[in-house]
């Protein structure tokens, strides 16, 4: 299955299993020779960045190497999470191509959907090179990360990117988990100012904070993240040439298909401006 379809599978019943069936008696019959045809030896596949599937349709894995799809795990659900870019134009807000490029002038916004209910977390680079916290946010439900599946949240929230003159690529890096995570939450908490305290946070915060709570967010931790967290990770890229789905869209996919009770995924997001 695709990351696509893995995705919307939390959204299914469980298939009913079928029972083992009885064993057959098995009735001796005299020995027979027979000859096996020598079956052909196919060259080894080398795996792709970018997969290539029928009528168009891309599957861009998180390394190379990575496959590029998976079963539905035995038992529990896949953790997936989807992207999509917004660009204002006409006054709306209308949903672009994932790999599209901006200019200067350009407001984006991107809109986030899981499969399940987890914890959200996001952080954006800026123009000088520092991470910081995006998502869990004061301005949105008091600071909480916790996240409902199939409901769109649209970042970032009450406000937008807005491209200047200087060219570059602004950084977005998604993290999503079905349990908390103390460390990221008291890290952005702090960063933050202690201004708000993410809803899903113990209520009380300790006087006196480990030191790792207080250091900034740079490119050595969020590859220590994207490490720690891309384990088992397929991701499929949706444009409305892609056959299957209900609806036509430009997407992002990301789905851990494990099914464990500890899930984790990372997605990046990259917006290209010229």
């Amino acid at each position: 299955m695709t990351a696509r379809e893995l995705f919307y599978t939390a959204a299914q019943t469980p298939p009913t299993v079928k029972p083992p069936e009885a064993p057959r008696k098995v009735t001796k019959s005299p020995p027979r020779v027979v000859v096996a045809a020598q079956p052909k030896t196919e060259p080894p596949v080398t795996p792709r960045r970018d997969s290539a599937l029928p009528d168009g349709a891309k599957l861009i894995t998180v390394a190379a190497g990575l496959p590029t799809s998976a079963p539905p795990p035995a038992t529990g659900t896949p953790l997936g999470l989807k992207y999509t870019l917004l660009k204002l134009s006409g006054g709306e807000f209308q949903e672009v191509p994932t790999d599209s490029q901006f200019h200067s002038g350009d407001r984006i916004r991107f809109r986030v959907e899981t499969n399940g209910p987890g914890y959200l977390y996001i952080i954006a680079q800026g123009s000088s090179g520092t991470w910081s916290p995006m998502f869990p946010s004061p301005e949105m439900d008091g600071g909480s990360n916790r996240v409902e599946g199939f409901h769109s949240y649209i970042m970032p929230p009450k406000t937008r990117f807005a491209f200047d003159e200087q060219a570059g690529t602004e950084k977005v890096f998604l993290i999503l988990t079905r349990e908390k995570q103390a460390d990221l939450e008291n890290m952005i908490l702090s960063l933050q100012g202690g201004k708000a305290k993410p809803a899903s946070s113990p209520a009380v915060v300790p006087e006196a904070a480990p030191p790792v709570l207080r250091a900034s967010i740079d490119d050595e931790m969020v590859g220590r993240l994207r490490t720690s967290y891309a384990r088992d990770l397929i991701v499929e890229a949706v444009e409305p040439a892609t056959p299957g789905g209900e609806k036509k869209e430009s997407a992002i996919y990301v789905v851990n298909p494990t099914g464990s009770a500890d899930s984790k995924l990372v997605a990046d997001l990259l917006l290209v401006h010229k």
